[in-house]
């Protein structure tokens, strides 16, 4: 970074400075934690986007569902609604924000979805409107002490763990690195296939030194299943142009590189909230390269946004098709984390 670390130090040296002082309050009972009402279980990082949190959600809820009446909570970013929602069948990116509707979409007819910007608040109405709730996932909320979990998930990702970070604005944490001593799982995200035990075992003990001594360091990696369509009658191609909204597309973007033909790609923000001029931007590429017979792949957390402008009438002859991603575990990891699970949530 330079001479722009240089620059970017001391208000570093603030940010820690405030967040050490909100984090000794809250382990000192200055500021009052309230233990969930509900059985609940937290996922979080200690970073500023794109470790996967929503597909960890994900996998809890295909995980649990079936043994729990569950639920999800979640602060609803880029939503343009505040306090306490939730979804049903005429909810919205826009009224739940996009994580939480791609997740109502997928699991709505299992469990009940709500967003609430005071986890606290939010589980008080889950109590009150969705009282036969034993189970809440709380979406991002490490850094929301105000209430205590049964089990708190931390993420970070292989590629930039939270060791080798900085705070913001000099890096992107959130907290001090110190933080994961609230943890009582790290898991490594977006992991490279075939990792080797002694690459794990390099990274497992550089987080423990900030770990509690015990805490397990499970290493996950993101699963790819075969696309589906968004555009009615599309046909696949093997040629994409990758569009995506997210905080780190690298690894899809690899992913799309090895097993298909990337002739193109264009990135937004996290959480972008696409427009007419957006689709404008893509069908103008889609043009560019239309002799290969490309498709465009969005991500699943785009799609629905996506899939909203396209009832403004974007040309359906521009097949547009979606990526579905999943957590997938070793089986000694996944056994781990299950049984973790069961000990703190029974």
């Amino acid at each position: 970074m330079g001479s722009l670390a240089f620059l970017l130090y001391p208000f570093a040296v603030l940010y820690d400075g405030v967040t050490a002082i909100r984090n000794w309050c809250y382990d000192r009972g200055v500021f009052k934690v309230t233990k969930s009402p509900i059985q609940s279980i937290l996922v979080g990082n200690l970073s500023v986007g794109g470790t996967g949190k929503t597909p960890m959600v994900e996998y809890l809820i295909e995980l649990l569902h079936d043994s729990r009446s569950l639920a999800t909570l979640s602060r609803g970013y880029g939503r343009k609604t505040k306090g306490y929602i939730q979804a049903n069948s005429n909810s919205s990116p826009n009224q739940l924000g996009d994580e939480p509707f791609q997740i109502y979409q997928k699991f709505g007819q299992e469990i009940t979805v709500h967003v609430c910007e005071d986890r606290l608040e939010g589980i008080l109405q889950i109590q009150a409107n969705a009282p036969s709730t034993s189970l809440v996932i709380l979406d991002d909320a490490f850094q929301h002490r105000r209430i205590t979990a049964d089990l708190a998930v931390v993420l970070t990702t292989y590629d930039k763990p939270f060791t080798r970070d900085l705070l913001l604005p000099m890096g992107r944490l959130r907290e001090s690195r110190t933080g994961a001593c609230r943890a009582d799982v790290i898991i490594v995200t977006k992991c490279p296939e075939n990792l080797k035990s002694e690459q794990k075992n390099t990274l497992r003990k550089e987080i423990q030194n900030y770990t509690q001594k015990n805490t397990p360091v499970l290493f996950s990696r993101i699963g790819y299943v075969a696309p589906y369509a968004l555009t009615e009658h599309a046909k696949w191609s093997d040629q994409v142009i990758l569009a995506s909204g997210i905080a780190d597309d690298s690894s899809l973007e690899k992913y799309i590189s090895r097993t298909y033909g990337l002739i193109d790609k264009i990135s937004f923000g996290d959480h972008h909230d696409f427009s007419r001029s957006d689709l404008d931007a893509l069908s103008k590429l889609w043009r560019k390269h239309k002799d290969q017979n490309p498709v465009i792949l969005v991500t699943e957390k785009d799609a629905d946004k996506v899939k909203s402008l396209l009832e403004e009438g974007f040309l359906p002859e521009i097949p547009i098709f979606v990526q579905p991603i999943k957590i997938q575990f070793s089986i000694e990891d996944e056994t781990i984390l299950r049984d973790l699970i069961a000990q703190k949530v029974n």
